[in-house]
């Protein structure tokens, strides 16, 4: 290795990682890219860094320290970006002898190198923080860290949001606040999958700078997870024939999906049916007021006094997810108080039947959803003209973003 640098020169060494490996991945192809364009020349090298064994990761480690040692051949700095490394964690290539002493080496080096002439750029899945390599970085160099959205977030909505705005914006387009709303439940928890919808619906609305909830339901595809409460939706909005449709999907994914299972389902349909019911019961009391506009029912949702939700009856309303109780109030005209207490015994009666009975479970899903949806509708007005002292609904305009 080339000599030490003196101990007060800052080393232009850099690692990004973490579970949101979408994240990693943009953020570090532009730094390369901004230290390229800083440094100049052409002698920089990326290392494809991943291995699937621990020879592998060996021989990424020797190409790095090759790397390093390799002067630019007509002089000038140079950036060497070890790419989406994957034995820096815990898995077994990882805690193997050869790979631990090689990047603990490793870690030594970077201790004594010279970075007057070399940027070192790091990308990886998953590191350590036990290990000294990570203290050695975090010492010596920058580390940030990209934790992945999740369900368990109560603030994952708001950290998609922020990114599928700064992507939009990027791409010149507006989306109407219910659209917004329905693009995140459409993907869920996923930067990649996220950024792609974005991509794909800004090319499907062209030249137009305005992107709708009809341009997000004609064109987003949905995750996992919202294929998953698609089943709740339909019964929610009391539509039998999309509910056996989509109930019909489900027990066919369910065949090569062993994680997923009836009790499930069941579980998505009785949530759905709570918030429902939390939904009429909050309209019919004033604190909440029918509207169509999702940016509007946020901010009643931000101006409920806090004592209003306390004391032995606790409503939860602030700890759900704002979008599945703006649906649920926008579905409560469906059905009347009764119905749903009835869907509720309906349903508790349906979970017996699953876990004590041999009869077909998709035959016991098909029923219960058919006697829910069954019978006529509640009279147009009757649960909405409950929602608040003016009876109707707001009609605020959408925001745009």
């Amino acid at each position: 290795m080339p000599p030490a640098a003196p101990a007060s020169a800052a080393a232009p060494l850099v690692l990004l990682f973490g579970d949101d490996d979408f994240a990693v991945k943009q953020k570090a192809k532009e730094l390369f890219q901004k230290w390229c364009a800083e440094v100049g020349g052409m002698d920089h090298e990326t290392i494809d860094a991943g291995a699937g064994n621990a020879g592998e990761a060996g021989k990424a480690l020797a190409k790095l320290r090759e790397a390093l040692q390799t002067l630019p051949f007509f002089g000038g700095g140079k950036v060497v970006w070890f790419k989406d490394c994957n034995f820096f964690g815990t898995d077994r290539t990882s805690d193997s002898r050869d790979v631990t002493e090689g990047v603990a080496q490793l870690a030594e080096d970077l201790k004594t190198f010279d970075w007057s002439n070399v940027r070192l750029l790091i990308s990886a899945s998953a590191v350590d923080k036990r290990r000294t390599f990570y203290k050695t970085l975090e010492k010596r160099g920058r580390v940030e860290i990209f934790a992945g959205l999740s369900f368990e977030d109560k603030d994952w909505m708001a950290k998609a949001e922020n990114l599928a705005l700064r992507q939009l914006r990027g791409l010149q387009k507006e989306i109407v606040d219910d659209a917004l709303a329905a693009l995140l439940e459409t993907v869920g928890p996923n930067t990649r999958h996220l950024a792609a919808e974005v991509e794909k619906v800004a090319l499907y609305v062209g030249a137009r700078g305005e992107i709708t909830l009809a341009d997000v339901t004609a064109i987003v595809t949905r995750s996992k997870h919202a294929r998953a409460f698609a089943l709740g939706e339909a019964l929610g909005d009391r539509k039998l024939a999309v509910a056996l449709h989509v109930l019909d999907e489900e027990l066919w994914e369910m065949k090569s999906d062993k994680q997923r299972n009836t009790i499930g389902l069941l579980y998505g349909l009785i949530s759905k049916m709570r918030t429902v019911i939390l939904a009429k019961e909050m309209m019919a009391a004033g604190v909440l007021r029918p509207t169509d506009n999702f940016s509007s029912f946020k901010a009643q949702l931000e101006r409920i006094p806090a004592e209003l939700l306390g004391g032995e009856r606790k409503i939860p309303a602030l700890d759900l997810k704002p979008y599945p109780l703006f649906r649920g109030t926008q579905q409560a005209a469906n059905y009347t108080s009764a119905e749903l207490v009835r869907a509720m015994d309906l349903l508790l009666e349906c979970n017996l039947k699953l876990v004590s009975t041999s009869v077909a479970e998709d035959l016991l899903l098909q029923q219960v959803i058919t006697r829910i949806c069954s019978g006529a509708r509640p009279a147009a007005g009757g649960a909405r003209g409950a929602g608040g002292p003016a009876g109707g609904r707001e009609a605020a305009a959408p925001r745009r973003w």
